[in-house]
């Protein structure tokens, strides 16, 4: 690990000099120090903003609901306005990680860990291709051990996923970040902020041998918070599939919010986690969700339909079938819920 310098931010200001480069933020330090590890970071100096003021709350505003970049998962998963508002984000905040880890990783920072992709998580130097650590490399997982990997959005480039529990949550509860810089603040739709592969390399003459980026965060800019319309009526819910209960990433997620009246979705929002490298929305099938009753062999068929457009690599095609099928769990748990 190559020695860095420390300094504790006083205000917003002092985060706008990080460059992702030579300086870096840090503020529950849970992804951080990983990328220090292994050498997929190594900054000069790193400036500490998880004691700035103001960035840590939790509070409705009329029908939004607010949400610091400094706020904890375990602060947002057992916080009762997230429970009644926006139950698919403290679902998806208690199914991440391990106890210990909630207290000190924030949604902030969680939204913005790299992929847990073993080709790239590994310590330098690599003894396989991999485009993002090293531009021109090549993609080992592209060919090799996939299993884990993206159906939606990928390039040959790369086709690693996101793992974030409650980016997932936030997708489909159609939140937007607030972002802060030199420049000033600007609000962006959740849906948008991260990149598929496809999407980052849109324009870019040569891709493969380029860092491409994975969100709109410009350097210099932080994340301030996340707001949520509350929508009358509502109810959400977060469904997770992994190989083992505790303290293990998903191998696909699915988080909903539906509408209901008369028994019948009026309204309604899938995304899926851990098939591409940002949540997946399936904007047609919410669309034809509209006036189905919330049952499980009603609307699977429909979730199995769009899958249709899923590109699954050697290994992963299993996750075709196991995405439908959490969709359709998290929709009829989320009809089943309480209504916000």
């Amino acid at each position: 690990m190559r020695n860095f310098t420390y300094a504790a931010a006083t205000g917003i200001e002092d985060a706008f000099a990080a460059d992702g480069a030579d300086i870096m933020l840090i503020a529950g330090g849970t992804e951080l120090l990983n990328w220090f590890r292994l050498g997929i970071a190594s900054p000069g100096h790193a400036i500490d903003i998880g004691r700035l003021e103001g960035l840590n709350g939790i509070a409705l505003h009329g029908d939004r609901l607010s949400i610091g970049a400094l706020a904890t998962l375990n602060e947002i998963g057992e916080h009762p306005l997230v429970k009644d508002r926006a139950s698919a984000l403290g679902e998806a905040c208690l199914k991440a990680a391990s106890a210990q880890i909630r207290n000190r990783a924030t949604i902030g920072g969680n939204v913005l860990q790299k992929t847990r992709c073993a080709y790239f998580r590994s310590e330098a130097p690599l003894p396989w291709g991999c485009n993002k650590r090293v531009p021109g490399s090549g993609c080992a997982a592209r060919d090799g051990l996939n299993e884990r990997h993206a159906i939606f959005g990928w390039a040959d480039s790369c086709v690693a996923v996101h793992p974030s529990d409650p980016l997932v949550a936030l997708t489909a509860l159609d939140a937007e970040v607030e972002i802060a810089g030199k420049n000033g603040r600007r609000v962006v739709p959740v849906t948008s902020f991260h990149l598929t592969q496809e999407e980052a390399a849109t324009g870019v003459e040569n891709p493969a041998e380029t860092m491409l980026p994975e969100t709109r965060l410009e350097p210099g800019e932080i994340i301030l918070g996340y707001h949520l319309q509350v929508v009358p009526g509502q109810r959400s819910a977060y469904v997770k599939v992994r190989e083992r209960a505790s303290y293990e990433y998903a191998l696909v997620s699915a988080a909903v919010s539906v509408t209901l009246e008369d028994g019948r979705i009026v309204r309604a929002r899938v995304a899926l986690g851990s098939v591409a490298q940002k949540p997946w929305r399936l904007s047609a099938v919410e669309a034809r969700l509209v006036g189905v009753v919330p049952e499980r062999d009603i609307v699977l068929p429909i979730l199995r339909e769009a899958m249709i457009e899923a590109r699954p690599l050697r290994h992963n095609g299993y996750k075709i079938t196991m995405a439908a099928g959490a969709a359709a769990r998290a929709i009829v748990n989320a009809a089943m819920g309480d209504v916000a």
